[in-house]
């Protein structure tokens, strides 16, 4: 999904690339000691051959999307497959057997992997002990696919695999200096989760086009550690984010398939999640199962993202028009049914299925983090009890209050995961979210402007998560939020109130809320000098300024952006925070 327009052009047209090998061009900004060194002709080689031979269709995916979402605007709904199509995904069939490091995955703690220091957080035991049984190194949702975090993704990935990163902190503001590093002998599942089918690495491009950011992520990692894993004797695993369509999912299969065979190991040996986050995936789960059932570990139900879908997909079906977004929750009668139906379809076919994200980052006083715990452990309860096998925290506090409730059930009747649990549910569930029930406020407009300007801040940065109101906050979080309120200006959604939704209503909201986030930026930088508040009080009025022209454009965008910055090239990010390059 390149950009095509005119200016968009003169942005590529004007930035020096360097010919590395086979046809490979590389922004001359992007080509860097490091980059040398992660990328070899080797790899790179591989990359192009690839891209040669699976770009074309990736293409005709993307347009495919555009096809039905153009259908969807015009007033269709996703359905379920008629039975005619795909019959055989849903017949009586089973995933390839599991490994044994694949078998017990009751919490997974996710962050961004360029991120050293969170990495080794990740993959180590907390201070009371506790340790996740699988970590998930992201390259997507939590990390901004800026190159300088590409570059660093993946020297952690390869360092984490070796058992050999380290990340020192300097002493500073009162905090003593600290070393972290790694125990090889005691690390949780390695996972990675690659870029989306949409998004381009725009500093790469094979014959004047850019790669895919996924083909991009998966080459590199498994280059960089796949045999190192295969030799300690565990599985190389990862994670496929918003697929759409189960064409979508054979186009992945492949790309596993021709990386092993680029790197000389055998089918069946990389085993991965798809992430069901999209409204139109969630009729397609079993479909989509079966087309990587060689390499499939199970499905995730990505809620964040999914919410964004259902907004995102019938954004123009003035019936469907959702309430506040912390009043959706998995208990609402479309997002529970389509947990249990993930929950049905994986372990109908014996792999996993596996539940959402507990967000909370800990609170500053021990009030707070007691009323984050219990919410952690009543929204986990509630996923094992329906037979989810595990789900997901992001940060490593809360593995302990995540872990207990799946530790309690499993071990009732002496089990790994809950394989053998299915759901009793409609073979065709309701899965199309509701509108004109739940509350639409004006403290819900402020949750989602605030949001948006404390991620738009960290975005500006090349930060892809950020913790704010003791919550992690990742693209998944600002995209459901620009996308409610462009939902509700385009439907003139009258709040419960009584006000109206309008532009100036938004405008006004964003000036408030960024008064607000100034004070609180004064307080907190006071103790770093009246420079850094006035940098970081400029940084959040542009960010307010961003995330506001994103909120009320004219049309909606399908996400923040569909391909890399150009490294080095800074009007090039002003440009894509204007233009999504979709």
């Amino acid at each position: 999904m390149a950009l095509s327009t005119p200016d968009a052009a003169a942005y590529t047209s004007s930035v020096e690339w360097t010919t590395v090998t086979d046809g490979v061009d590389i922004n001359a900004n992007a080509w860097t000691d490091e980059a040398r060194e992660l990328f070899p002709d080797e790899l790179l080689s591989i990359i192009a051959s690839i891209h040669r031979s699976m770009e074309p269709e990736r293409q005709d995916l993307l347009e495919a999307r555009a096809d039905r979402q153009a259908a969807f605007d015009a007033g269709e709904c996703p359905e379920f497959l008629p039975d005619d199509e795909h019959p055989e995904a849903r017949g009586d069939w089973q995933v390839a057997p599991l490994p044994e490091d694949l078998l017990q995955r009751r919490v997974e703690i996710t962050g961004p992997v360029n991120n050293a220091k969170m990495v080794i957080n990740m993959l180590s035991r907390n201070d009371d002990g506790e340790m996740a049984d699988a970590a998930m190194l992201d390259f997507e949702d939590s990390m901004k696919p800026a190159w300088d975090n590409v570059l660093a993704g993946l020297r952690n990935v390869k360092e984490a695999a070796d058992g050999t990163l380290t990340y020192s902190r300097p002493a500073g503001k009162g905090r003593p200096a600290k070393d972290y590093s790694l125990d090889p002998d005691d690390m949780p599942l390695l996972m990675v989760r690659i870029r989306g089918l949409h998004l381009d690495e725009s500093n790469v491009r094979v014959d004047g086009t850019p790669v895919s950011g996924a083909l991009l992520d998966l080459a590199a990692v498994a280059y960089h550690t796949a045999q190192t894993l295969i030799d300690q004797g565990k599985t190389p695993k990862y994670y496929v984010p918003k697929v759409e369509h189960y064409l979508e999912a054979r186009w992945f299969n492949r790309l596993f398939e021709v990386v092993q065979d680029a790197l000389d190991i055998p089918h069946k040996t990389f085993k991965a999640t798809f992430l069901i986050e999209t409204l139109t995936a969630a009729f397609q789960m079993e479909e989509i199962l079966y087309e990587y059932r060689d390499h499939a570990a199970g499905l995730n139900g990505g809620r964040w993202d999914k919410i964004f879908s259902d907004i995102k997909v019938l954004k123009e079906h003035d019936d469907r028009v959702l309430a506040d977004r912390n009043w959706i929750n998995i208990q609402r009668p479309w997002m529970e049914m389509y947990v249990k139906q993930l929950i049905r379809v994986c372990h109908k076919h014996n792999a996993f299925g596996m539940g959402g994200m507990a967000p909370q980052t800990p609170g500053k006083t021990e009030e707070l983090r007691e009323k984050q715990v219990a919410g952690v452990v009543a929204d986990k309860e509630f996923e094992a009890s329906i037979g989810h096998d595990g789900c997901w925290v992001s940060h490593p506090y809360f593995i302990g209050p995540a872990m207990r409730p799946f530790k309690e059930t499993l071990d009732a009747d002496d089990k790994q995961n809950q394989r053998d649990v299915i759901p009793d549910i409609p073979a065709q569930p309701d899965l199309l979210p509701k509108g004109g029930v739940g509350p639409k406020t004006l403290d819900g407009i402020r949750v989602n402007v605030r949001v948006s300007i404390g991620y738009m801040k960290g975005w500006n940065s090349d930060i892809g998560a950020v913790a704010w109101d003791n919550r992690m906050e990742d693209l998944a979080t600002f995209e459901i939020s620009r996308a409610q309120i462009w939902q509700w200006l385009r439907h003139g959604v009258t709040l419960d109130d009584g006000t109206a939704v309008t532009k100036d209503l938004i405008a006004r909201v964003f000036d408030e809320e960024l008064e607000k986030i100034e004070e609180e930026a004064r307080e907190f930088f006071a103790s770093y000098g009246e420079e850094a508040v006035k940098t970081h009080v400029e940084r959040f009025r542009k960010a307010a300024d961003d995330a506001e022209r994103i909120f009320t454009e004219d049309e909606m965008r399908p996400f923040l952006a569909c391909e890399s910055e150009l490294y080095g090239v800074d009007d090039h990010k002003q440009f894509l925070l204007k233009h999504s390059g979709c």
